[in-house]
C-alpha cells in the first residue's frame, strides 16, 4: 500500500490542505489536538470530494440504465458472432457508439476517488511515522498523532504491532476492537447499498446476465472491503464508511426520486404520484409533470406499471395529458359519453319476445330457413332441378327409410 501511495503522492498536497483547512475550524470547537477535530476533517474532505463527484454520479446512474437495456442486444451479438471474436468486439462498439454508452462511466466515481483515497492514506501513513507532508508541518503531524477515535489512534491499524501501538499512546485491544466494528460497518454499507440497487432499482422484466453480474458483486466487494481493511489505518476507515454512506444516502435518494422504469422502485413513485394528484387535483412540481409527460409519450409501450397508473388515474376521474398536466372528467360528459356508447350497441331481446316472434304465423326460425336453401339447391347429377317437399314433409334431403319400415 505504500508503494501505491507514492504513485499517487502528487494529490497529497491538495488532500493535506483540505484537511488542514478543515481541521482549523474544527479544532477551534472540539479542540486542536481532539480525535474530532482531525476525524470530522476527514469527514469533511470526504464530502468535497462526493459533492464535486455528483455530475459523475448521474452519469454513471444513466450508464448502468443503458447498459442493462442494452443486454439483451448484446447478449443476440454475443450468439451470432460467438465464433468471431474480432467482429463481436466490433459489433459491440458499435452499439455502444450508436446508443452513446460507455461500460466504463459506472466505475468512473470510483476511479477518480482512488487518488484521493492513496493519497490519504499515504498522508496517514506519514502522521503514524512522524514525518511531515505536504501542508502538516511537524506541530500538526504530533497533533495528529495524538488525535484518538474511540481510544485508537487516526494512524494506527488493526494489524499493528503492540510496540507501534504503544508508541502512538494507545492500547492494541482498543485500536482493534475499534478497528473491526469499523471494518464491519464498512463492509455492512457496502452490501446493503449493493442490495438496495439490485431489490428496488432493477428492471425484474429483464432477466440478463448483467443483473447476475451485480448480484455477484453485492457479495464480493464487501468480501474485498474486509480483507483489506484490515490493513488500513482508522483514518482511512472513517474515510471509507464516511464515502458509503454517503453513496447510500445519494443512491436511496435517486431510487426515490427517478427510479428506473420497469423496477419496484417506480411503482412505488407512480403509487407516490397518483395519491398526490388524488388529493391536489393536479400534478404538483415540474419534474413529476415531466415524468406524466414521458409516460404519455410511450403510448402504447407503457410498461406494466406505467399502464396501472395511468389505469388508476382514469378510475380517480383524471386523464393525464400530453404536457404532463391531469384533466378532471366532468361526471356529466362522462354520463353523456357512456350513454351514447350504450345507444351505438344493439339491444338484446328478451327470452319471451324471442318466442313471440317465432311464434307469429308465417315466421321462420333460422334452421327453417337453412333449411330451405339447403332444399333449393339441385342435388348432383341433376342440373337445374329441385326436389319438392311433400305436402307435411320437412323441406329439403330427405332421410332413407329402414328397409323393414312400411312404404
Amino acid at each position: 500500500m505504500d508503494t501505491i501511495g507514492n504513485l499517487f503522492s502528487f494529490i497529497t498536497g491538495p488532500v493535506s490542505w483540505i484537511i488542514v483547512q478543515f481541521h482549523k475550524l474544527y479544532g477551534a470547537i472540539f479542540g486542536p489536538d481532539t480525535g474530532w477535530a482531525w476525524g470530522l476533517s476527514i469527514v469533511s474532505l470526504v464530502i468535497v470530494i462526493r459533492i464535486a463527484l455528483i455530475p459523475l454520479f448521474v452519469k454513471q446512474i444513466k450508464s448502468m440504465r443503458n447498459m442493462q437495456a442494452l443486454q439483451p442486444k448484446m447478449k443476440a451479438i454475443q450468439e451470432r458472432y460467438k465464433n468471431d471474436r474480432q467482429r463481436q468486439s466490433e459489433e459491440m462498439m458499435k452499439l455502444y457508439k450508436e446508443t452513446g454508452t460507455n461500460p466504463l462511466s459506472s466505475c468512473l466515481p470510483i476511479l477518480l476517488q482512488s487518488p484521493f483515497f492513496f493519497a490519504l492514506y499515504h498522508v496517514l501513513s506519514k502522521i503514524a511515522s512522524g514525518d511531515t507532508i505536504g501542508s502538516l508541518n511537524q506541530q500538526l503531524v504530533d497533533s495528529a498523532r495524538e488525535a484518538h477515535i474511540f481510544g485508537a489512534p487516526i494512524a494506527a491499524k488493526f494489524m499493528d504491532d503492540p510496540g507501534t501501538v504503544e508508541a502512538l499512546n494507545a492500547s492494541l485491544t482498543d485500536v482493534r476492537i475499534v478497528t473491526a466494528i469499523m471494518i464491519v460497518m464498512m463492509s455492512a454499507s457496502q452490501f446493503f447499498t449493493q442490495r438496495q440497487l439490485m431489490q428496488k432499482n432493477v428492471d425484474l422484466t429483464v432477466k440478463t446476465p448483467y443483473m447476475q453480474q451485480q448480484k455477484m458483486l453485492m457479495y464480493i466487494f464487501p468480501i474485498i472491503f474486509a480483507v483489506m481493511g484490515i490493513n488500513f489505518p482508522v483514518g482511512v476507515l472513517v474515510y471509507w464508511l464516511t464515502t458509503n454512506v454517503w453513496t447510500m444516502g445519494q443512491q436511496m435518494y435517486v431510487i426515490n426520486q427517478n427510479p428506473t422504469p420497469g423496477s419496484k422502485a417506480q411503482d412505488q413513485y407512480l403509487q407516490r404520484l397518483l395519491k398526490s394528484v388524488t388529493q391536489h387535483g393536479e400534478v404538483r412540481g415540474r419534474r413529476k409533470r415531466t415524468v406524466v409527460q414521458a409516460i404519455v409519450a410511450k403510448g402504447p409501450d407503457r410498461n406494466d406499471n406505467e399502464r396501472r397508473f395511468v389505469g388508476s388515474l382514469a378510475k380517480a376521474g383524471f386523464t393525464p395529458q400530453a404536457d404532463g398536466t391531469v384533466r378532471k372528467a366532468d361526471p356529466a360528459e362522462a354520463e353523456a359519453e357512456a350513454a351514447a356508447a350504450r345507444r351505438q350497441q344493439p339491444k338484446r331481446q328478451t327470452k319471451a319476445k324471442r318466442q313471440a316472434a317465432t311464434a307469429q304465423p308465417g315466421a321462420k326460425t333460422s334452421l327453417e330457413k337453412t333449411d330451405q336453401a339447403k332444399a333449393e339447391q339441385p342435388e348432383p347429377g341433376k342440373s337445374g332441378s329441385t326436389r319438392q317437399a311433400k305436402s307435411g314433409q320437412r323441406k329439403g334431403q330427405q332421410r332413407p327409410k329402414h328397409p323393414s319400415s312400411k312404404k
